[in-house]
């Protein structure tokens, strides 16, 4: 330990056994620090945590990337290509591609005896990845799409149960207004409630690929895309190219940020109110341990012109005191720190604090425990800090060891 430090630890405790922090204007000091730091943690973990449930909810739905044919462009009427192509061994051998899976949609009126309602049915197969759906099943079972003949059961949004009355095993018809109107009976095999209502649940059902073949006189082989999971949704968009790339003119390759830009939109806005709040947080920081310093200096100046009649210079006793608002800011942070992840770990937990799940997309506040934010967030807190409390330190030189022991 340097001499610095030694004293700096001495002051701290107190002559007469009384710890400076139990001042009332150091405790202020901490009280203010930690409450900043719980403020950004809290901030931080929840907008993350926002951003990564919305876009697991968004890609399980949908996938990371959609290939299609460039004539099929964004519209459910789809134009079909056989799932046979050349080029996917070459797509599937990408390093960031995960899961690749087929499907086809049609649009629909969905009736019942008192009731109707416009929706899309989704077609998928047997290799599909169905662990999104099942986290989401409220009832029922998932429709068996492997069977050897077509299964003529649905997977319903809990919206689409409520709104028309529906429940696991109700029968329901669904018509295609084509040249030649199209009929087809289905049965409910369970509901489903992932929370993004007005994208997917007041308009997707799930059924067998096969049925919507036989509706558009498809052969057994054709599509109407792939959807694609990569390893790493924050490099989407250069596997994308990459897809985009291998597949050749006819096809093309989309991100889901760029089908609901809407939804990514907002999430990026998020990141503007994090950068304020820390930025505020951090400002508001730094002017506290200003104002910290300046009263500890004012009323340890009788300890200052002692060290100057001795000899001690001004960067000597400069050093001692911001080595004082290091130990007050490294305590403020540590309680920060506790008050911020145990408050996000309670949340994480039980789920305390509901949201509004058409509003939000989530029922409750989300929390991600995001170690480099902590990090970033502690390591400019205190550098701000100690860069903060240079300047006004330089008041410690312009103290007069004759004057200050006059008058003390």
């Amino acid at each position: 330990m340097n001499t610095q430090s030694f004293i700096a630890g001495k002051i701290i405790k107190g002559s007469d056994g009384k710890s400076m922090y139990g001042q009332p204007g150091i405790k202020l000091a901490i009280t203010s620090m930690a409450l900043g730091v719980t403020v950004m943690l809290v901030t931080i973990m929840v907008v993350t945590g926002f951003k990564e449930q919305i876009t697991e909810k968004i890609s399980g739905f949908a996938a990371h990337l959609q290939l299609t044919s460039f004539a099929s462009g964004n519209n459910l009427d789809e134009t079909s290509f056989s799932k046979n192509q050349p080029f996917l061994d070459k797509i599937k051998a990408l390093p960031d591609v995960k899961h690749m899976q087929i499907y086809a949609r049609k649009a629909g009126i969905l009736k019942t005896k008192t009731d109707f309602e416009g929706v899309v049915l989704k077609g998928i197969s047997s290799d599909y990845d169905f662990d999104y759906l099942s986290k989401n099943l409220t009832t029922g079972r998932l429709p068996d799409v492997s069977a050897k003949e077509p299964a003529t059961q649905a997977l319903i949004s809990k919206n689409i149960s409520e709104k028309l009355q529906l429940k696991t095993g109700d029968n329901f018809l669904v018509y295609f207004l084509e040249n030649n109107k199209k009929v087809r009976r289905f049965s409910v095999s369970g509901i489903y409630n992932t929370g993004l209502s007005e994208e997917f649940d007041n308009i997707y059902l799930f059924c067998d690929i096969r049925i919507i073949q036989k509706l558009n006189n498809w052969n057994d082989d054709e599509i109407a895309g792939i959807e694609i999971y990569t390893n790493d949704f924050k490099n989407s968009d250069e596997t994308a190219s990459s897809v985009y790339n291998i597949s050749g003119y006819n096809f093309n390759c989309i991100s889901i940020k760029e089908i609901y830009p809407q939804i990514f939109n907002w999430l990026e806005l998020q990141n503007i109110n994090v950068l304020i709040i820390i930025c505020l947080m951090m400002l508001v920081a730094g002017i506290n341990m200003i104002s910290t310093l300046l009263i500890i200096i004012l009323d340890n100046t009788l300890s200052i012109g002692l060290f100057k009649a001795i000899g001690a210079s001004s960067g000597f006793i400069r050093k001692i005191y911001l080595r004082i608002s290091f130990y007050i800011i490294i305590r403020g942070l540590i309680i920060g720190n506790i008050a911020g992840l145990l408050l996000c770990f309670l949340q994480y937990q039980f789920g305390i604090i509901k949201l509004p799940q058409e509003s939000y997309y989530v029922s409750t506040v989300p929390v991600s425990f995001n170690v480099t934010g902590i990090i970033l967030v502690n390591g400019i807190t205190l550098i701000i800090c100690i860069l903060m409390l240079i300047i006004p330190s330089g008041i410690i030189s312009r103290l007069s060891p004759a004057k200050v022991l006059q008058f003390s």
